[in-house]
């Protein structure tokens, strides 16, 4: 058994925070260079080529890639026989985010209630914390800043099932039409699809952490996964929504087991600032007593 003591989670997260609000992940830089040199419209180059500047200068300033540092998801893959010690993983979760965040001087955009108490919390918290239990004794820290641009621009469909893919894809085209610039492309477009309302839309968003353009497992999806993309980009709307090739870098769909009754399923867009970062922590060995 391994212990992985609180305090290390918290240095952890708050490490990641701040590495997630300043390096743009390489494999989302070499998707952004793979737009850039297939773009043929001048524009749409040149807003590409800013777009990568501004990522390197960040990183070299150690300064936010968007003003906008978002609400902080923080994806957690525990191993079932490792040991959390020392206080409470969703406290030290918390504080990670709260030292980041201050530290780092990223802006704070967290209300403390969306309806009766819009005032800021002033450190960002509390983060949207998704765990889930996995084979193993190593933590995996994934955080993910979700900025509002992009997120607004997302949405949830109850399809039925005779609709079937057809009727995902139509969905999917049109959430990103609408989306438009708003949604600051070009775009890593996370979809899920399955479970119920509430299953549709967290896979949405884990699909945005897989590096960018992996295929799905399922054959089957991967090719729905090509052929979404190429119609979206087939749209025109292009980088900054002022036209181009690319409007989407990449399409990534998660499925899970549904009702007969449904066909529950998520757009949930990222903006070319496609922000995350990750770290595996592995602890201390202890006998078992």
């Amino acid at each position: 058994m391994r212990t992985i003591r609180v305090e290390y989670i918290r240095d952890t997260v708050r490490d990641l925070c701040i590495r997630a609000a300043t390096e743009l992940p390489g494999d989302v830089a070499v998707a952004l260079i793979k737009a850039r040199k297939a773009e043929d419209n001048p524009l749409a180059g040149e807003i590409l080529g800013a777009i990568l500047e501004n990522a390197k200068i960040s990183s070299s300033e150690r300064i936010p890639i968007c003003q906008d540092t978002g609400l902080t998801y923080v994806f957690l893959e525990v191993g079932q026989e490792a040991h959390i010690a020392g206080g409470d993983l969703e406290q030290a979760v918390t504080e990670g985010v709260s030292r980041g965040y201050t530290q780092g001087y990223l802006r704070k955009s967290v209300v403390r209630d969306p309806l009766w108490d819009r005032r800021n919390t002033g450190d960002n918290t509390p983060p949207a914390i998704h765990v889930e239990i996995v084979p193993g004794s190593d933590l995996s820290i994934t955080v993910l800043p979700k900025g509002t641009g992009s997120e607004n621009m997302s949405a949830v469909a109850m399809l039925t099932p005779a609709e079937g893919v057809q009727g995902v894809k139509s969905f999917v085209l049109e959430t990103v039409r609408k989306g438009g610039a708003n949604a600051c492309p070009p775009l890593v477009v996370g979809v899920g699809v399955g479970g119920m309302m509430d299953t549709a839309a967290y896979l949405a968003k884990k699909a945005l952490l897989r590096p960018v353009g992996t295929s799905s497992a399922d054959p089957r999806t991967a090719a729905l996964e090509g052929s979404l993309l190429t119609e979206i980009n087939a749209l025109g709307i292009g980088p900054g929504g002022l036209g181009g090739r690319t409007t989407a870098l990449a399409v990534h769909i998660e499925t899970f087991a549904t009702h007969i009754g449904a066909l529950p399923v998520a757009v949930n867009l990222q903006c070319h600032a496609a922000r995350r970062a990750t770290a595996t922590l592995r602890g201390e060995e202890v006998p078992l007593l």
